[in-house]
């Protein structure tokens, strides 16, 4: 908008998709983090529990079915040495009965798994619901000054991307970590209570794998980090290049647009590579490790055989055991990575929650119903920074009905003027009165039900052109909505679009030209009725025979009705009532078209200059 004066507009956010073993950004305060969360979780501890419980249930069956199968492994491997001494043979009532045992402690297990995921999902989903649901009640409590500090796409990340990876990881690290947990502990003591020389050995083995772990992790994090980055910057490369294809056309810069992607997509290719072998490394590794761990333990496991010490079936049981051992190990560590990111996750989330909210309502509020539209501007003094004062003294006198034009050079304080009046911002000493109200008297939703806008990016969403008209007063009739839009010369237009008012806007909304969308806005404001308007540089983007249709229909919607209107091009606003000059966030001229021309000022000097120009 014009006259603007925060320098860092937003820009794209980039954002890549995480490798599988991505270390992720890490929360700055992981304890705090945690424990804010789980304060925020608190109503459903007593489900969390029961998760604990099922997830518990579920891999105590699941360890106790080895053992158990190794009765029937050992019922059988006698039966058949019976069957060849000659003194009896295999008892398969008894291997069945285990059988059937292992099978109910399988189903028991499976039952228990789904009951827990089940109860699990459900808590997560809630609590992602009621977490997008208090952020997005929060964005429409939080001050402008928010909003311009960041990018949209952070913003945007915090509903979505930030919940999201915190509603995966609060899902699966809780029960994770709890199976895990109960796996090593339960396998351990069935390990022990098979063979604890048995259990030493395979212990041994666990070192091991721990270090080529952490080896490999630390070498493919560095590189999938670098794939995560290049990825974004890909994808932002393709999207702007894409959008403004146009213009890299038009200047000749494809040789150069290809060598900058080709520069990144290099770099890509070679972190990706990497970060995809040594992540591959890891299966192998550990089965390597794991077959060391296995060939000790049928050494062993034979050994004490022969001895007599331990049976057939506690050796198959027991080489099922160091598998499982090793695994839930594995599963720790991912899991830890991933409670990681959903701290990091979960920390920006709670930032957005915590942030200063604007004051909404007032103890003794005025209504804002009956107002006339009269605006006083009584010595304001603003700035964005305190340090940084824009608007030193700012005085102004606006009659009900009054056409009112801003103008002067960028960043003078025009569109300041607007926020400020809006209460977008608060002054920082002055008063900006309201039919003899300070707007600091009204409730702020209230204050800005009096306004209506007309902005020079127009607005519109993926609809008809009959619901984007009716977004200015839901509740208006279709009579009325064609009313607004025959007041704003819209009509015409529309009606020879096919479907008429029925006609679908799309994404891009690229099937209507620009001027008609502005349009659209006006019919939309005129259907808004607010005694008071904004029209910032609205016909700027438009040529000059669409300005002049835009121009009547902005004659209509100011009739009768207090307007401010911040132009840029100075013969739009020769007819206002009132024209105040500003620089430097000063009032340095003030009065009618044709006082200041006389007056032979700065004013005279802008209108003269763009005279020429069009000259």
């Amino acid at each position: 908008m014009a006259g603007t004066e925060r320098p860092n507009a937003p820009v794209r956010m980039r954002r890549g998709p995480r490798g599988p073993m991505a270390g992720g950004e890490k929360a700055k305060d992981f304890k705090g983090t945690i424990k804010k969360l789980l304060r925020y979780i608190g109503k459903y501890k007593i489900a969390i529990l029961i998760v604990m419980f099922f997830a518990v249930c579920s891999t105590v069956f699941n360890v106790i079915c080895p053992k158990v199968l190794g009765k029937a492994t050992t019922g059988l491997s006698e039966g058949i040495m019976n069957k060849i001494s000659g003194n009896g043979g295999i008892d398969f009532g008894y291997i069945g009965r285990i059988l059937l045992i292992c099978l109910g402690l399988y189903l028991f297990s499976v039952v228990f798994n789904f009951i827990q995921g089940f109860i699990m999902t459900g808590i997560t989903q809630k609590i992602c619901y009621r977490m997008r649901k208090e952020v997005s009640e929060k964005i429409n409590r939080m001050p402008m000054k928010y909003f311009e500090s960041r990018t949209y796409g952070e913003v945007l990340s915090r509903i979505t991307n930030d919940i999201d990876t915190m509603g995966n990881g609060l899902n699966q690290s809780i029960t994770q970590l709890i199976t895990s947990i109960t796996t090593v502990v339960g396998v351990f003591i069935m390990m022990l209570t098979i063979s604890p020389l048995m259990t030493m050995i395979a212990l041994l083995i666990l070192p091991i794998s721990v270090v080529l772990m952490g080896i490999v992790i630390k070498r493919s994090q560095r590189f999938f980090k670098t794939q995560q980055e290049y990825v974004g910057h890909i994808n932002g490369q393709v999207e702007e290049i894409y959008g403004g294809h146009k213009v890299v056309k038009a200047f000749n810069k494809e040789d150069a647009v290809l060598k900058e992607f080709h520069d990144a997509n290099q770099i890509l290719y070679k972190s990706a590579w990497k970060a995809q072998f040594f992540s591959g490394l890891m299966h192998p590794i550990m089965m390597f490790v794991g077959n060391l761990g296995y060939v000790g333990v049928a050494i062993s496991g034979a050994a004490l055989a022969i001895k007599g010490t331990i049976e057939i079936g506690d050796i198959q049981a027991f080489i099922q055991y160091v598998k499982n051992f090793t695994q839930p190990i594995q599963q720790v560590a991912q899991v830890t990575n991933m409670m990681q990111m959903m701290a990091a996750a979960a920390e920006r989330v709670f930032e957005v929650l915590e942030e200063e909210e604007e004051e909404q309502e007032t103890d003794h509020p005025v209504p804002a119903s009956g107002i006339r539209g009269q605006v006083t501007f009584s010595h304001v003094r603003f700035g964005y920074d305190p340090e940084q004062i824009i608007i030193r003294d700012f005085s102004a006198e606006v009659k009900q009905g009054q056409q009112v034009a801003i103008v002067g050079p960028t960043g003078a304080g025009k569109t300041t003027m607007v926020k400020l009046l809006m209460r977008f911002y608060d002054v920082s000493d002055g008063a900006i009165l309201l039919d003899g109200h300070n707007v600091k008297d009204f409730n702020r939703r209230e204050l800005r039900d009096v306004f209506g806008m007309v902005l020079q990016d127009t607005w519109l969403f993926k609809g008809t052109i009959m619901e984007n008209i009716r977004y200015g007063r839901l509740d208006a009739t279709d009579e009325e909505v064609i009313a607004a839009a025959k007041a704003a010369h819209a009509h015409r237009f529309i009606t020879t679009l096919p479907g008429g008012y029925q006609m679908e806007l799309n994404e891009e909304l690229t099937n209507i030209s620009q001027g008609q969308k502005q349009l659209l806005t006006i019919a939309r404001a005129i259907l808004a009725n607010n005694p008071v308007l904004i029209l910032d540089e609205a016909t700027s983007s438009v040529d000059t025979r669409t300005e002049h249709s835009i121009q009547r229909a902005m004659d209509n919607l100011m009739k009768g009705r207090t307007s401010f209107v911040i132009a840029h091009r100075l013969s739009t606003i020769k007819n206002a009532d009132m024209i105040l000059v500003m620089k430097d966030g000063d009032i340095i001229e003030q009065g009618t078209h044709e006082e200041l021309m006389q007056q032979n000022g700065f004013y005279a000097e802008l209108y003269n200059s763009q005279f020429q120009q069009v000259s």
